[in-house]
């Protein structure tokens, strides 16, 4: 007895059948009539899906206009493209289509099994796949997230990231890992300059002065002053920046910015301080060892005006933490990333920092969040208030007597 001949069927009919099964009519009906396998049709519309409406047709045999292939091999065909031949690389890619086509939304999703046989893959290696790629998604939305937040805080190192992976992600990162991923992508924070001039020379001969400052908190302008110097890197040499702020509101109130290191550096700075402030006698005048705040020339300024001058510790810059604390904002904010034409154009660029950004601008949690101006002048409105108070209430005890023998005084800011 001969067996019937193999039935032939064309991509057009294919996709026929398949639209007829998108349209919702019942595979089972359509395999009836059509006296074709249900397997057959669940085939040609799971490739259908896959690969849209002309992707599992036989190109070459439609070329040629030869006859199309049989049904088993237009599925075949629809993962043939990346069979397996070897390289591992094409079987990812296998696997990576089974599992889209395996995916819980896609509706009517054939078996695993069937898609392997169809594929010429294992299952097993299906689902090793699988486990292997869990990881390095895990991990690439790790990578995603630390790029985020050192591009928005670009002076963060791995440690403050990883707080705020917790902070932000509620994600607990060892800081060994998060260093590791910042340091593939080239994240790490390096503060480390390969050059760093010195701009305290405390090897003088001029006296030193004990730490007046010690222990000391301000608690109203022009209590006490703090001073310092530092560089500033220019495209072929480097400029020198003296400072002197407000230890109370924070606020630079004299600055001078020279290619040198002498003591008129520093002079110039207290200079426009003194103009700016007129500060009254008995201020203290808190600076490092360096010779420029040591010789005599400084010394005999500070001793015009009646201020007394005070010194850190030897070595030990937490005696002038304020002053450096505001050195490092400067470097972080303003210098570092920047690229200055001449020394003018740093004076030019720093000094418009200083004025409108730093003192007018930028926010100082230690000022309950307000920039050192507009905390300045809060303090002033309240002062003349205060005065003007106690005016009043002295002007009333002395009509009544009681303030002749001990007048209401009040307290200054001073």
């Amino acid at each position: 007895m001969s067996r019937p001949a193999m039935r032939v069927f064309s991509t057009e009919f294919k996709q026929g059948v398949v639209l007829r099964l998108e349209g919702g009519e019942r595979l089972a009906s359509v395999a009836d009539e059509l006296k074709i396998r249900r397997k057959l049709l669940y085939e040609w519309r799971t490739a259908y899906r896959a690969f849209g409406a002309g992707e599992g047709e036989d190109r070459r045999a439609g070329a040629q206009g030869r006859q199309a292939a049989d049904g088993p091999r237009f599925f075949s065909r629809s993962l043939a493209a990346h069979r397996r031949v070897g390289d591992q690389n094409q079987r990812d890619v296998l696997y990576a289509v089974i599992e889209t086509m395996n995916a819980p939304e896609t509706q009517g999703s054939p078996s695993i099994d069937h898609l392997c046989a169809l594929a010429k893959v294992s299952r097993a290696g299906f689902y090793r796949f699988g486990e292997l790629r869990a990881p390095k998604r895990a991990e690439a939305d790790l990578r995603d997230k630390i790029q985020s937040i050192a591009l928005k805080n670009r002076f963060y190192g791995y440690r403050r990231v990883g707080q705020d992976l917790w902070r932000l992600h509620g994600l607990k990162i060892n800081h060994k890992h998060v260093r590791r991923l910042m340091r593939e992508d080239n994240l790490l924070c390096l503060r480390a300059k390969p050059f760093v001039p010195y701009t305290t020379n405390s090897r003088h001969e001029y006296p030193i002065v004990p730490n007046l400052a010690r222990g000391l908190s301000p608690t109203g302008l022009d209590q006490i002053w703090v001073a310092d110097i530092t560089y500033v890197r220019l495209a072929g040499q480097f400029v020198y920046l003296a400072v002197v702020l407000d230890a109370f509101s924070r606020k630079v109130i004299g600055w001078a910015l020279a290619d040198h290191l002498e003591a008129s550096l520093a002079i110039e700075a207290l200079d426009m301080a003194l103009a700016a402030r007129n500060p009254p006698p008995g201020l203290i005048h808190h600076s490092d060892r360096g010779v420029q705040y040591a010789c005599a020339a400084y010394a005999e300024r500070l001793e015009a005006r009646g201020l007394r001058p005070s010194m850190s510790r030897a070595g030990n810059p937490y005696d002038n933490a304020k002053a450096e604390r505001f050195m490092r904002t400067l470097k972080d904010e303003e210098v570092n990333g920047k690229t200055y034409a001449s020394l003018e154009d740093a004076r030019q660029r720093i000094g418009a920092f200083l004025e409108t950004v730093y003192n007018r601008g930028r926010l100082h949690s230690a000022l309950g969040y307000k920039p050192p101006a507009e905390f300045e002048e809060e303090l002033r409105q309240l002062e003349t208030v205060r005065k003007d108070t106690n005016k009043d209430l002295s002007l009333k005890l002395f009509v009544s007597g009681e303030g002749r023998s001990s007048p209401v005084t009040g307290y200054g800011l001073r």
